[in-house]
């Protein structure tokens, strides 16, 4: 009876942890709505973390798509001297993309599309 409480506590942690690290933001990371996405990206690397089908059935104009998949193989494509804007489908893969890259290349300057492309509706680009 003892074992199963010890096995409960430990899924209950395990379930809290894991939907913590899901939700939270790190500093370094600074969350932008759509209108403060728009008034700085132009200046900066644009970049569509998802995959590729998920990129080629619409992308924000002038985002290059760099996946999460390949982010370690491609992380001297990241110029840590300039401002980096990502974007995902909702806000997971481009937090760990900016974990790797914040490691990987020292960026300080890293920004994200709060809710992701599926709140965007500004102009987007289809192939």
């Amino acid at each position: 009876m003892e074992l199963q409480y010890i096995i409960i506590a430990i899924l209950a942690a395990l379930i809290v942890y894991l939907a913590v690290r899901r939700f939270y933001t790190p500093k370094y990371i600074k969350n932008l709505t759509q209108e403060e996405f728009i008034q700085g990206y132009r200046k900066a690397q644009l970049i569509d973390v998802r995959e590729p089908r998920e990129y080629d059935g619409g992308h924000i104009l002038g985002a290059r798509n760099i996946p999460m998949s390949q982010i370690r193989q491609r992380i001297n494509e990241f110029r840590a001297d300039q401002p980096i804007y990502l974007y995902c489908q909702s806000g997971a893969r481009s937090r760990q993309a900016a974990s790797i890259i914040r490691k990987k290349r020292g960026a300080t300057e890293i920004y994200q599309l709060k809710g992701g492309f599926r709140k965007w509706t500004g102009k987007i680009k289809k192939k």
